[in-house]
């Protein structure tokens, strides 16, 4: 039977960088302060004009050209975010139509910062079953646009990003070898954006109340990852028959660096066994651990055959993690002319097509209106 191997990663990162000192004249914090609590030094910020689509759609791009794929017969796409676009369409859609996935399949999915190997392990599971062979996983997010800047304890946390992986059904061991998936509804009200949606939606009151920022039980938040972690890292590798010894990488969700290092102990895991690159960017939410992938592989800290572990958690309460084999080597040299001009007419392919489309659409409306 065939399985779901990681044959393409990609990653972006927003320009603009916002370092603790920066916020230390926003609100009242402090470098000291905010690395001691967090191990964050920075964080990256989208430009006005950007949007979760145009970074999901960055990473696509970077997660394609690395598989060698066309862009026209990816099958399946699913963004993990809670920063969409719009409550609809989904951002899959639009990440879809830029480009140029005409046979795709596209929707979101919402599970906090966990998102990310929830639809890991929901692409997996459509590839094994064989409904699709390939599928584009997306974890991509903008929470500035939801971060209160007059609230220190969250605005200090939190930066925007996009990873992304393409999957691909091989029949060849390894891939993804097991899921774990979790959640736990009664702390929903620990993490939360309380507005704009169907219980409260956006009015002046609600505006005025700051209703639509994310909040955050912080206390309890990491009494609660401090255990999910371990736990869901423990849960994936019994479920694929392995166990620590096995793992070459942990790539965690990048919330807070004392719950990294808290897992790394109760695991009994050398430090450097847990990838972290927090300090540059952040919580990322859906975002982190397919950052943190692509990063790993990059500096090569992945090789051909190494057992790795994704883990994650995040609101819902939601917790999950996902044990893969890596199959592929990471290219040895960076695309040539022509293939980068091979994938740029296919880009550019994809946005005029996208605009005769809705002119087409435009112009039947009127044809038929008269």
């Amino acid at each position: 039977m065939a399985t779901a191997h990681v044959v393409g990663w990609g990653k972006y990162i927003p320009t603009r960088v916002v370092t603790n000192d920066d916020l230390s004249h926003m609100v009242d914090t402090s470098d000291e302060w905010i690395r001691t609590r967090t191990g964050i030094a920075q964080r990256r910020l989208v430009a006005d004009e950007q949007s979760t689509s145009d970074l999901a759609v960055e990473a696509a791009h970077r997660a394609l050209e690395v598989a060698g794929f066309r862009p026209a017969l990816v099958e399946l796409i699913i963004v993990a975010t809670v920063t969409a676009d719009m409550p609809f369409p989904s951002t899959a859609c639009l990440v879809q139509d830029a480009i140029g996935a005409t046979h795709a399949a596209a929707f979101d999915l919402s599970a906090g910062c966990t998102g990310f190997i929830y639809a890991l392990s929901v692409a997996s599971d459509m590839i094994g079953a064989g409904s699709y062979t390939n599928a584009l996983v997306i974890g991509a997010e903008t929470l500035s646009r939801f971060t209160d800047w007059t609230d220190r304890e969250t605005c200090v946390l939190f930066g925007d990003g996009a990873g992304a992986v393409f999957l691909q059904a091989k029949d060849l061991d390894g891939g993804v070898l097991s899921s774990v998936l979790g959640s736990d509804g009664s702390g929903a009200e620990l993490l939360a954006v309380q507005a704009g949606g169907s219980k409260l939606p956006a009015s002046e009151q609600t505006l005025a109340d700051r209703m639509h920022f994310i909040t955050m039980r912080g206390r309890e938040v990491f009494r609660f990852a401090v255990g999910a972690l371990p736990r869901a890292t423990r849960d994936v590798l019994e479920k694929a028959h392995l166990d620590l010894d096995d793992v070459d990488l942990v790539i965690p969700h990048q919330a807070n660096q004392r719950i990294i290092d808290a897992a790394a102990r109760s695991l009994g895991l050398p430090a450097e066994k847990l990838y972290s690159n927090l300090e540059w960017y952040g919580n990322t939410s859906a975002a982190s651990i397919p950052i943190a992938l692509c990063e790993a592989v990059e500096q090569g800290l992945i090789q051909r055959d190494n057992l790795v572990v994704c883990v994650g958690f995040g609101a819902g309460l939601t917790w999950g993690a996902t044990a893969l084999r890596w199959t592929v080597r990471a290219p040895s040299a960076p695309m040539s002319r022509w293939e980068t001009l091979l994938y740029s007419v296919q880009y550019r392919y994809a946005s005029f097509r996208s605009r005769l489309l809705r002119a087409l659409r435009a112009i039947t409306a009127w044809w038929t209106k008269e």
